[in-house]
């Protein structure tokens, strides 16, 4: 009798668990729990072959990320032909492969790599981000006190790096009315900030 229910309960846990393929249909169609259980399935797995590989287990990380990534972005390419985790290892072999090829080509790092390294200025310190931070707001409220059509103008080449001809077509006026505002707006910006 015992036996019998122990069958039972893995038939109903089949029944209830669908198979990776049915889960990655699913997800292509815009199922986010269907990726979540694939992943939980297949991360452990496909984490230890790129580790056997690679021996490196930062180098494993980024590349176990790429992988998942790629996944993702070819969800809606994926055809039932193959089973699903052959499509996984095959994207993960594919990596590696990409990772070896362009580690032969790189050139090896200098001797006091290390050093140099720790010269480089850390430029993600809560001091300076909070400094670029204030530069940024500085910069927004000196660009609100300017004219609209001189804030068109800087927002149009500045940020969307658009050609003063570009501009011209945009706002109806001629290239040198463009450049005559872009000159006159830098001009109050800089004189704005540096007060």
């Amino acid at each position: 009798m015992l036996h019998r229910n122990t069958y039972a309960s893995r038939v109903d846990t089949a029944v209830q668990s669908p198979s990776d393929e049915t889960l990655m249909l699913a997800y292509a169609d815009g199922d986010g729990d269907a990726f979540a259980e694939l992943y939980a399935r297949h991360r452990a797995r496909l984490f230890h072959y790129l580790l056997g590989q690679l021996r490196d287990r930062s180098l494993a990380e980024e590349l176990f990320q790429d992988v998942w990534q790629k996944m993702i972005h070819a969800r809606n390419g994926w055809r039932p032909d193959a089973a699903f985790a052959t499509w996984l290892f095959r994207i993960a072999h594919n990596r590696l492969n990409d990772h070896w090829r362009a580690a032969r080509h790189r050139p090896v790092a200098p001797d006091d790599a290390d050093e140099r390294t720790a010269r480089l200025a850390d430029t993600c310190t809560p001091e300076l981000l909070a400094d670029e931070q204030a530069q940024r707001l500085e910069l927004r409220q000196a660009l609100a006190e300017l004219p609209p059509e001189q804030q068109e103008v800087v927002i149009l080449r500045l940020e969307q790096e658009l050609s003063l001809e570009e501009i011209g077509q945009i706002t109806g006026v001629g290239r040198e009315t463009v450049k005559s505002r872009l000159r006159y707006a830098m001009d109050k910006l800089r004189a704005r900030l540096s007060q």
